[in-house]
Formats: C-alpha cells, structure tokens, sequence
C-alpha cells in the first residue's frame, strides 16, 4: 500500500476479522439436486462480542479503506470523506467509549431526492461519514453470520454475487421451459420495512444486545429534511452500508418461503421473479404470494408494475429476453430510452462546454453503461448508437462554429473545396441537418 494511503489511515488498534462466503446448493436449474448447504456457525458467535469484533483493529481499518474508496456527499454535519481521518482522530475514543456502554447515538440522515427514470423521486438517507463507517465496520461482521445462511437464488448486495448472475439464472430457467414469469413489484420497499419485524429476524443470530441496541438506533435516528429533523418509525433509509442486509434479512423469509413451495425464482433486493409453466400457474402464485408478502412480511405489493406475462414482455435489472429457445439476453426498450436521454444531456448543443470535455463525460457515462450491458446480445444496436452518438457531437460543433466566417476557416482547414466551405457555411438548415452534411469532412 502507498505511504500516501497509510498517512491518511486512522490511528486504530490492531486487531483481525473472519469473514465467512456463502456455499453454492445444489438444487434448481443451473445446480445439483438437494437443498443449499449449510455453513455450521462459529461457536464464538453465540457470545455476546459481537461489538468488540466490530471495534478490532484490522476490521476498522478495512471499513475505513471502504468508506475512503466509496466517496460520497457529507451527511448533515458536513464532514467529507477526505475529513474523516482527522476527525476520527479528535473523536475516536469518545465514539469508541460511547459504542462500549450503549450510549452512542447516531446523527439523523441527510435526505437526498433522486428522480426515478420513470417518474417519480426516489428518497435516499445519507448518513455522516462516521456513521457510514461505523455501519461499515459493523456490515464486515455482521455479513458472514447471515449471508451463509442466505438462498443462493438471492443476488443483491453479496459478495461475490452481481446482477449478472441474477439475469443468466432467469435465462436458465426460460430455457428449461419456465416461459411464464411472476413479475413481484414491491411497493417503496426500503421506506416501509417494519422496525420491529426487522429487529426480531436480526435477533435471530445477533445475541450482543448493543449490537441490536446499535442497529435500532440507526433505524431510528430519523431525517434531516429543509431544516426539519422528521422521525423515522419505519423503513431503513437507502444510501447507508448496513440497509441492503438489512433489507436481505427481511426478504430471507420470503426467499424460504418461495423455496418450501418448490419455486423457482431469482430475487436481486426487492426486485423478485418467480418463474413457472403456464399463465395460470403465475396467478394462482401471484396471489399466494401477495398474500403472504403483505400479511406475514408486513409490506406492500405494487399491483401496477407487478404481473404475470411473458418475460420477454418485462425488464428485469435493465435486461429482457428474445422470445427463441436460448431465451438470448437483449436490452429492455427502456434500458435504450434511458441511454438516449443521457447521450442528449451530455450533448446537448446549448451546453457551453468544450468538445474536449463534452467527450471525456461522454466516455465515461458510456464505459460504464458498456461494462454493466456488455452480456446482452446488442451488437446491431451499439452500431446505431455509435453513429447516433457521432452525429451529435458533429450536431455541437457546428453549433459552436457559430459565425459563417468561422464555419468557412474551419470547413476550409479540413480540406473542404472553397465553393463547398462556402456554400455550407451560408446554408439555412440547422445543426442537426448539417451535421450529416460534414460527416464526410470531419
């Protein structure tokens, strides 16, 4: 590690931390046959140093590298990531003190509204820098403990796990004749977790009771908005380390559940399908599990985006499937719709930016919309969008060449004919026709 990096570490004690990964089953389509397999507990996890864990040395280093790497904006005391070292250095032993006897009490969350691509705001709750690393160092050891014991046909937020193994396992359950999908749409599913349902399947493997003294508290510790700290009875507010298994915690029950019934199905957080034989089937299944879902689970089925069709008729995690025998992975129109809205923002031609600049943010937004989409079968569409995409930046520097003597010296400098240069400078057209008519010289 560079000098750099250990200057900027805080001054922690030394310690370890174990870390355990979850063990593939054997069980549905794309496994063996029997039920998952299971990982036998530590017997130190029955003792109530769970928290001493959490505050070793080693474990808080790695949390700190995370929270460093991870970024983000400052929660409501305004604390940035690059400030964290020097403020765990005048606050540390306070912190530490206060997390030893049950008294530390979080900061309430920033609330941030992001805007959802298809209407509507997304909240996110964004946590002081101290408090995303403590949940951070108390994330490193509280995952082991339940991510083994979690279905392998969950992939959201665990290690070792993405999304593109949640996309290939549904394209294998389409291609085993499963052509039907329940499509389960939860409704606002991180604003509306139940507290106390929450807190009763942690105390499930989680026996320090400051441990669950702690994570009630970040549930708890309300949200910051114009000003307004809001109290927060339920939900576990998005943008903090610890929400995602949390969230996985709760929605275990519902992936044991869909397991005892012999369904398969594939969930990334509360994104869920449910993959079955025939159209009654999923609404004889749809019902069942709403039922469930909203009785047993306490949260809401969104009855207006969940369904049962088809599922090259629905998009799951930004993917959909041709409609042959290899179910073959494709893009969802609105994965397309939503790359175009961004490409028109980056290059919108009243954007004072230089070209240089234009192309660089255009580079990265699209290296890593390549990275994430690179397994769907897309060729004939990133051809358009290479020729799309070229045309409006060639759209943009004719904007830019605002002044006909300016078009002339430039389509001049390019090798243009005089009469050519000319005669396009002066043409009437807009920049977007025109910019199919300097393809040739640019």
């Amino acid at each position: 590690m560079r000098s750099s990096e250990e200057q900027r570490k805080p001054n922690i004690p030394q310690g370890s931390c174990r870390q355990r990964g979850a063990v593939k089953p054997q069980g549905y389509v794309g496994a063996p046959s029997s039920s998952p397999a299971q990982v036998a507990p530590s017997p130190r996890e029955d003792q109530n140093d769970l928290l001493e864990k959490m505050l070793e040395g080693n474990n808080l280093r790695l949390a700190y590298k995370r929270v460093v790497q991870n970024g983000g904006a400052p929660g409501v005391d305004g604390v940035t990531v690059a400030e964290l070292q020097a403020y765990l250095k005048t606050h540390w032993e306070t912190v530490k003190a206060e997390l030893l006897a049950g008294t530390y009490r979080p900061a309430p969350v920033k609330r941030v509204e992001i805007p959802k691509p298809g209407g509507g705001v997304r909240l996110l709750g964004i946590p002081t820098v101290m408090d995303r690393f403590l949940q951070q160092a108390l994330l490193q050891v509280m995952n082991p403990i339940f991510d083994a014991d979690f279905s392998w046909y969950s992939y959201g937020f665990r290690p070792g796990k993405r999304a593109h193994d949640a996309v290939k396992q549904a394209q294998r359950y389409i291609q085993s004749g499963r052509r039907w999908v329940v499509d389960l749409d939860l409704e606002k599913f991180f604003d509306q977790v139940n507290h106390d349902m929450l807190m009763a399947r942690v105390a499930r493997k989680v026996k320090d009771k400051r441990v669950l003294k702690l994570i009630r508290a970040y549930l708890s510790a309300g949200a910051m908005e114009n000003g307004v700290c809001q109290k927060t009875e339920e939900g576990t507010p998005q943008g903090g380390p610890l929400s995602p298994l949390l969230a996985n915690i709760l929605l275990d029950d519902l992936d044991k559940e869909l397991t005892k019934r012999g369904l398969r199905f594939v969930r990334y957080a509360d994104d869920c399908n449910i993959f079955v034989a025939s159209k009654r089937a999923g609404e004889r299944v749809m019902r069942s599990i709403t039922h469930y879902v909203e009785g047993k689970l306490k949260l809401k089925v969104n009855r207006d985006k969940s369904a049962v069709d088809r599922p090259w008729n629905r998009r799951f995690l930004g993917f959909s499937f041709l409609r042959n025998r290899q179910a073959t992975i494709r893009l969802s129109p609105k994965t397309i719709s939503r790359l175009k809205e961004k490409v028109r923002e980056l290059t919108n031609r009243s954007r004072s930016i230089s070209m240089e600049e234009r192309i660089l943010k255009l580079n990265r937004y699209l290296m890593g919309w390549i990275g994430y989409f690179r397994i769907a079968s897309a060729k004939g569409h990133c051809e358009r969008f290479d020729k799309w995409i070229r045309r409006r930046l060639r759209m943009c520097l004719w904007k830019q060449w605002k002044r006909v003597r300016t078009r002339i010296r430039e389509l001049r400098a390019l090798g243009v004919p005089e009469w050519a240069a000319f005669m396009m400078a002066n043409s009437r057209k807009g920049a977007w026709e025109m910019s199919r008519n300097i393809n040739n010289a640019l």
